[in-house]
């Protein structure tokens, strides 16, 4: 799964870098085809399949530049006629322009009242704009390929590097943006979701070096199991098993949420579920050890707000 990640997004660097050497393009319209094309091999990846569909017709609030339907919505391969794309639109800028500055645009506020979902991108930034937990907008997960221009630039001149260093978890994110539209009431959904996450922790963890954080963990870890991880694949093996226990618990404590909380509550919060998992399974006979919270995890990349 992740090589055919890296190959889709290394296909991206490599078409958008073509288009910009022929010198005759124009800033926004001439990248359609390479952002239609990765959109599209990312959406054969889900389940259903997710198709990106150029030049989305006006139903009375503009035309965004791409709507991404499911096959299943598809009749004789063409959408059904007035049909709302169920994953949201795309509004799609020029790469030298600001996302954040066209997410706050009058023109992405009449998309976000027709549609409740959209990716705004400079084919280098990607904001997601939904809705929070009473309807009201709310942006969602980002993610920055380049800095700037000059940098998204040197990195499609070498697009198989590129994608190596962070074609996985671009792809990651492109997957979960074309299935934010999915009502998360299901356990395979969620663990599908944190799935996701995890895939990206682990290359955040991998990647992160001697951190005096995960030694603290790997410390904890050791004297909490009784075991000792030696050598290079003793030190994979920590790090992988620090991803799966977090993800593992925060599982739990959302099923036992979903479980005890009314449908009408506000939504999970990720960031103090593991409060629920030690309130049943550790305080009650325990005490809970410092590696439970999330204190040493602060330097790795696994406590961040915008995952």
């Amino acid at each position: 799964m992740s090589d055919t990640l890296e190959h889709i997004v290394a296909a991206y660097f490599a078409e958008v870098r073509d288009v910009r050497r022929l010198g005759a393009g124009t800033k926004e319209r001439s990248f359609y085809p390479a952002f239609a094309n990765l959109m599209n091999a990312i959406g054969t990846e889900l389940r259903p399949r997710v198709i990106c569909l150029s030049n989305l017709g006006d139903i009375g609030a503009g035309q965004p530049d791409f709507g991404l339907y499911t096959s299943q919505q598809l009749q004789r391969g063409e959408p059904r006629r007035g049909q709302v794309p169920e994953r949201g639109v795309i509004e799609m800028k020029g790469v030298a322009e600001n996302a954040w500055l066209t997410a706050e645009t009058e023109q992405v506020s009449d998309y976000w009242g027709a549609y409740r979902l959209i990716i705004v991108t400079n084919l280098r930034d990607f904001l997601i704009l939904g809705e929070d937990e009473i309807g009201r907008p709310a942006r969602l997960e980002t993610f920055h390929l380049a800095r700037d221009v000059a940098t998204f630039w040197r990195l499609a001149e070498m697009p198989e590097r590129a994608a190596k260093e962070i074609g996985r978890a671009f792809g990651e994110y492109l997957k979960r943006a074309l299935t934010q539209s999915v009502a998360l009431r299901e356990p395979k959904d969620v663990a599908w979701f944190l799935a996701s996450y995890a895939r990206d922790a682990l290359q955040r963890v991998q990647g992160a070096g001697d951190l005096p954080a995960l030694a603290s963990v790997r410390s904890s870890l050791e004297q909490a199991l009784g075991v000792s991880f030696d050598a290079a694949k003793g030190e994979q093996f920590f790090r992988s098993t620090l991803v799966q226990t977090l993800f593992y618990g925060v599982f739990s404590a959302w099923a036992l949420w979903a479980r005890e909380t009314p449908r009408s509550s506000p939504r999970f919060e990720w960031k103090t579920s593991y409060r629920a998992v030690r309130s049943h399974a550790v305080s009650a006979s325990f005490k809970p050890h410092p590696s439970a919270t999330p204190t040493p995890c602060r330097g790795v990349g696994l406590d961040s707000g915008d995952p």
